[in-house]
């Protein structure tokens, strides 16, 4: 039960927002009382903190899957960004903003847990690409991780862009097309055109 709560509550945060959605909606799309809830997380906090993380990790799982099959560089980076569009599809307000601002604490633990994981993404995908003639060779490695980096997560450090997920995803295709035409050599150009043609045909 415990599970379902999680992964119900993790759903609903998402979809309407950390803020709208409250433990007496929670409880009724589960068709359970609140009292019932609360037997299991004693207050709304605890529950967000504890669906982020298992949002969080099966979003690790997730990329973990893409990167375990025969992708180039530039497909997987694009097979990457796409589980993202797809969980949030449903979404109007980005979740991630909506947690900075409400949740604070929670929000300074996933980020934690995202910059391991962006780092460790980046990185193979940096070797990865290289190795395939995709991106240049002389690339410093560390320094294009810290730019990327920065990039992405300054979207959502920063109240330029909104709070908006389909115009946040926008800029975040923005974002993975500038990274990799910054690293790619000819042939990574290429293939970048072939998955931004295919994206936009999406």
């Amino acid at each position: 039960m415990r599970n379902k709560i999680i992964n119900k509550a993790g759903e609903m945060f998402l979809t309407l927002g950390f803020k709208s959605t409250t433990m007496d909606d929670i409880a009724k799309e589960l068709g359970m009382s609140k009292k019932t809830l609360y037997k299991y997380f004693p207050n709304k906090t605890s529950l967000v903190d504890v669906s982020t993380e298992a949002v969080h990790n099966t979003i690790s799982e997730t990329i973990n899957a893409v990167k375990s099959q025969n992708y180039n560089a530039v497909e997987e980076e694009f097979a990457v960004k796409a589980i993202f569009k797809e969980m949030l599809k449903n979404s109007k307000a980005s979740p991630m903003y909506q947690l900075k601002k409400y949740y604070p604490e929670t929000y300074a633990k996933l980020m934690e847990r995202e910059v391991c994981m962006f780092r460790d993404c980046i990185v193979s995908n940096l070797t990865k690409g290289i190795e395939q003639g995709l991106y240049r060779a002389d690339i410093d490695k560390e320094l294009m991780v810290n730019f990327y980096f920065t990039l992405v997560f300054g979207v959502f450090e920063s109240e330029l862009y909104g709070d908006e997920v389909q115009e946040i995803m926008k800029i975040e295709y923005e974002i993975l097309e500038y990274h990799i035409r910054a690293i790619a050599t000819e042939k990574g150009v290429k293939e970048l055109e072939k998955q931004l043609k295919i994206t936009n045909q999406n």
